[in-house]
């Protein structure tokens, strides 16, 4: 019995159920321990090892999540800032929505993990929540969805309408580019250069009327060209220009590593953001700003070490 073969598209489950990989990987070596001591039990006449695997996993995540707020976007919490000179003061209180990094995991395991929409099932009670992902994401049947859960199909069919209902408006992932796309990577590349040049202008042409931009662990976020040029013009009179970036995916989506230059080591630079980036028709649509508590005054950050960057 291979149960070590399940683990990237368990911990992808278990990622889309508690939106964080740190808890996700928790949750997945207790899912294996319990079915390594369970193995004598598996029945391999009543389902699949896969199958198995994900009830066990699917009461792993449903224990979890019963001592666990929610993971938001700053965009979930509140109305959008149009101070764009507000202290960036970081809410350490609130458990963010973590960034997927997608170089750990195969294309299989990473698919359906678009921020937008983990931050939607994020608002879905913890059942309503599995049922969403076991039947729309990973197709299993609604009797094996029943089955997992102790539940009856008629429960499940009722669970999964009340959530589509919830996420209805959130644009489905597979409707979405492949990450590789080139034009989509062509924006972001555009997007790149005008960041390292500190070309505002450059980069506001390259933003949707509507942008948005958030900022976890900062609880602000803004929406417009107008703020979103204001806000990156605040960024390089504060920190200076001379930035570096490197591309990279996230969540199944086109990111961008941002570093700035080291005021006490010239020609260093530290590690500043993990940028991921939503891109539609050519234009940048939404950039969620990953940081972390470590950013402010230090070098070196959760999110960095997390994507091996």
């Amino acid at each position: 019995m291979d149960l070590e073969a399940h683990r990237a598209e368990l911990t992808a489950y278990c990622y889309r159920m508690l939106g964080s990989v740190h808890d996700a990987e928790d949750l997945v070596q207790e899912t294996l321990l319990r079915a390594w001591k369970a193995r004598d039990r598996y029945d391999a006449n009543r389902a699949s090892v896969r199958t198995w695997l994900y009830r066990i996993a699917t009461n792993v995540c449903l224990t979890a999540l019963e001592s666990r707020k929610r993971r938001p976007l700053p965009s979930g919490i509140g109305a959008a800032s149009q101070d764009t000179e507000a202290p960036l003061q970081p809410a350490l209180d609130i458990p963010w929505l973590e960034p997927f990094p997608d170089s750990r995991f195969s294309v299989e395991a990473r698919a359906d993990l678009r921020l937008a929409w983990v931050a939607a099932v994020q608002d879905l009670p913890a059942r309503q929540r599995a049922v969403l992902v076991l039947r729309d994401v990973l197709d299993f049947s609604a009797a094996e969805v029943a089955e997992q859960l102790d539940t009856t199909v008629a429960s499940v069919n009722s669970a999964l309408q009340r959530a589509r209902a919830t996420v209805r408006g959130v644009e489905k992932p597979e409707a979405l580019r492949e990450v590789d796309d080139p034009a989509q990577r062509a924006v972001i590349e555009r997007y790149m250069q005008a960041f390292e040049a500190a070309d505002v202008p450059s980069l506001v042409r390259l933003l949707a009327d509507d942008v948005i931009m958030e900022m976890p662990p900062v609880p602000l976020w803004y929406q417009g060209r107008d703020d979103y040029a204001r806000f990156m013009e605040r960024v390089f009179r504060l920190l200076g220009t001379g930035w570096r970036t490197r591309l990279t995916t996230a969540n199944g989506q086109p990111a961008m590593a941002a570093y700035f230059p080291d005021p006490a080591n010239p020609g260093a630079h530290l590690p500043h953001t993990l940028q991921v980036f939503s891109v539609a028709e050519g234009l940048v649509t939404a950039n969620i700003v990953f940081a972390d508590s470590s950013l402010f005054g230090a070098a070196g950050t959760r999110v960095f070490e997390l994507f091996g960057l």
